[in-house]
């Protein structure tokens, strides 16, 4: 086995896209508040906050609201948003992925979720997929957003495993920035051009080995 023990995978885009529930629900409450939020909108929210998502909806609608405004209208949007998750079926989850974590799995790797989301353990537990995780770092146990590294260095501290033993692998650019910033190596899921500070960019997970990855990485140290 190599020097990498751990791999930490953020949800949304890497796991399953949930990107369009959450698109759905922030439109339904834009539409509410008299905004117009587009598709293009929504890729400013991709890997922020609820509330900093929401502050940006105020500023593209160019309107003001008190802090306990705020506070209930992105309860409102999760209302929502959780509304949709909790349909969420096995098949959602994204190409390869569970043969990836099994694979992993079996060949020793520990593995961890480090995400902003607070709903992730359901949305684990709906896609079936929650035993194959070995710890859950989600938005209920960080307070710093990416690409602050807390989400992953508290992955790795669950894991017993230091930043270096491990590998991350995320869709957004903050979270590629937040892995580096914990002293892991960075696996990009997407784009070569929006990802361009990964170590390594992959379009998916259909096909790919735990091995396959690491070798990549380690011709390109």
């Amino acid at each position: 086995m190599s020097t990498y023990k751990g791999l930490l995978f953020d949800l949304d885009g890497v796991i399953v896209d949930t990107a369009k529930y959450h698109f759905m629900a922030w439109k339904s409450l834009a539409d509410e508040l008299g905004i117009l939020f587009t598709q293009e909108d929504n890729e400013r929210l991709k890997g922020v906050s609820r509330m900093a998502s929401f502050e940006i909806i105020l500023e593209i609608g160019k309107k003001t609201m008190s802090q306990e405004e705020k506070e209930a209208c992105c309860a409102k949007k999760n209302e929502i948003y959780v509304d949709y998750i909790k349909k969420l079926r096995e098949d959602e989850i994204l190409p390869g992925v569970r043969e990836f974590l099994t694979d992993a799995r079996d060949k020793g790797y520990k593995t961890a979720l480090g995400s902003a989301s607070k709903n992730s353990p359901m949305i684990l537990e709906g896609l079936g997929i929650r035993e194959l995780f070995d710890a859950v770092i989600d938005g209920t146990k960080t307070s710093r957003a990416k690409p602050d590294p807390e989400v992953f260095l508290k992955g790795a501290q669950a894991l017993g495993l230091s930043g270096s033993e491990c590998i991350v692998f995320e869709d957004a650019a903050a979270g590629i920035l937040a892995a580096h910033n914990g002293g892991m190596k960075a696996v990009g899921i997407g784009s070569p051009q929006v990802l361009c500070e990964a170590d390594l960019v992959m379009a998916g997970f259909e096909g790919v080995k735990v091995e396959d990855v690491i070798a990549k990485l380690e011709t390109r140290a």
